[in-house]
């Protein structure tokens, strides 16, 4: 058995006091649940701070979830009125594209001039509010089911506009994400604007029983279907890529870097959109590199503006805009490098900046991506192995939001298995990390038995780690352990209560 490495800290996590007397008042029906009373905004606030307050008393909509939404959008950043990939306009994203017209609608609703929806940030707020109310309304949602943000999820599913259920749960689920973990965004102007954590139990509907993309079990629809262990398998339409047999056909020679101006759940949507006449191989997420495959390597995606590179390369879009250096986190960087990686490995392409290149340098392209913010010398360091070697998740991105490590164990040098607990929901967490082989599927497994109860394992040939396995354990002990390559480790029943 191998020595565990220590990291132990009770699986109870005390609330806040300010925690405490809000989650009572809730209790005792004072302040609903997941919604900022309505009001005036306070002298504290910045403009579009006070915006989201005004938008959000005027239209009943949850404060903390419209500005979940549109940071899940844009980072709050409206890129002066300039749209995005998929015709998306300022911090709301506002949508006008041949099949989305949640701008149009937004001027109907609210009397508003296109063009100041586009670019007044005050008055694309409000439009995205009056927007998000009417799904709302269309869902058939009273005041007292208003009062709770989680039984808004339908209709922000619905607001994003995804064109399968799946893609609208990955939508909707990073916006309830943002909205459980909280966070503090900085705006373009200097403002900052905070939403707070809180517990939210969305209510899925419909779309609980859609497939959850983010769930190591649910990455594929056949075993086959990726290229690159650990990616996701969401297909594009068939009007934005061409069929091919690559490399038998053409020889596979360059790697194109891309920024999708716009969210990942966005652009997934969009490549899905016949409409789009564009697609690429792999869309990267920022904030924890998760990696979905939307075409097959052997297929020529539509993602470069040229013929002759869209024959010989494969495409990586990045999630993000190229004028905001929040969006490239060093999960993405870390992720894509192993991506890319294993790309040029397979296909005999030189890990250099001749062969993997940004779609600004394509001939004839009129793109600018990916941007001055990229930071090519960390990320080529990390393509070839300069410090990108280790595994680019973590065990917190791989059990999901509001789960952090309470213990560990080392699994010789080939990987560590760890619990994690979430305090919002009492849920334990195992993961088996890997340290060594990443990127090619070897024998990796983690377990997690809840006392009293069977033993689940996921178990299986992965290329970066095992798991997750979540179980409540409210009250119990529990017993967790994996295994990476030859070394294992089980613990007692322990973590009780």
């Amino acid at each position: 058995m191998t020595e565990p490495l220590v990291v132990r800290v009770s699986r109870r996590t005390a609330l806040t006091a300010a925690g405490v007397v809000t989650f009572l008042l809730c209790l005792a029906g004072f302040v609903p649940a997941g919604l900022v009373p309505a009001g005036p905004a306070s002298a504290a606030e910045g403009p579009l701070a006070a915006a989201f307050t005004r938008a959000a008393a005027d239209h009943g909509v949850p404060r903390d979830l419209l500005v979940a939404l549109a940071y899940a959008e844009t980072h709050l950043d409206g890129h002066d009125g300039r749209p995005s990939a998929s015709g998306g306009y300022g911090v709301a994203h506002l949508v006008s594209n041949p099949t989305a017209h949640t701008l149009e609608e937004a001027a109907r609703l609210t009397g508003a001039p296109i063009a100041s929806l586009r670019t007044d940030d005050a008055a694309n707020v409000a439009g995205a509010a009056a927007v998000l109310r009417a799904r709302a309304d269309a869902l058939g949602l009273d005041a007292a089911a208003r009062a709770d943000a989680g039984r808004w999820y339908t209709a922000v599913a619905r607001y994003g506009g995804a064109s399968t259920p799946e893609v609208a749960r990955l939508y909707a689920d990073a916006v309830y994400d943002l909205l459980s973990a909280g966070f503090t965004a900085r705006t373009p102007a200097g403002e900052t604007i905070t939403v707070a954590a809180r517990p939210v139990a969305p209510d899925r509907g419909t779309l609980a029983g859609a497939r959850d993309l983010d769930r190591p079990e649910n990455r594929t629809l056949a075993a086959a279907a990726v290229d690159y262990p650990g990616a996701t398998w969401v297909a594009a339409s068939s009007a934005n890529y061409t069929v091919s047999n690559r490399p038998a056909s053409d020889s596979i020679d360059r790697i194109v870097i891309h920024v999708t101006q716009g969210s990942y759940a966005g652009t997934i949507s969009w490549f899905q959109n016949p409409a789009a006449q564009v697609s690429a191989h792999y869309v990267v997420r920022s904030s924890d590199g998760a990696v979905t495959q939307m075409v097959r390597e052997k297929d020529r995606a539509w993602h470069a503006g040229n013929s002759d590179y869209n024959h010989h390369s494969v495409g990586v879009e990045h999630e993000g805009y190229v004028d905001d250096a929040s969006w490239f986190t060093d999960a993405m960087y870390r992720s894509s490098a192993a991506l890319v990686r294993s790309i040029a490995t397979r296909y005999g392409i030189p890990k250099d900046r001749s062969h993997i290149v940004g779609h600004n340098q394509v001939p004839g392209s009129d793109h600018t991506d990916p941007g001055p913010h990229w930071d090519w010398n960390k990320y080529m360091q990390y393509v070839t192995g300069g410090g990108g070697t280790g595994n680019p998740y973590t065990p917190e991105q791989v059990c999901g939001s509001g789960y952090s490590v309470i213990d560990s164990a080392a699994l010789g040098t080939a990987g560590t298995v760890y619990l994690l607990y979430n305090s919002g929901n009492g849920d334990n967490c195992v993961v088996t990390m890997k340290k060594t082989s990443l990127g090619t599927a070897t024998a990796t497994s983690a377990y997690l038995e809840v006392q009293g109860r069977s033993r689940v394992t996921d178990s299986g040939t992965y290329g970066y780690y095992a798991g997750p396995v979540r179980a409540a354990a409210a009250d119990k002990c529990v017993k967790w352990g994996g295994k990476a390559g030859s070394s294992g480790y089980d613990s007692p029943f322990e973590h009780c209560g």
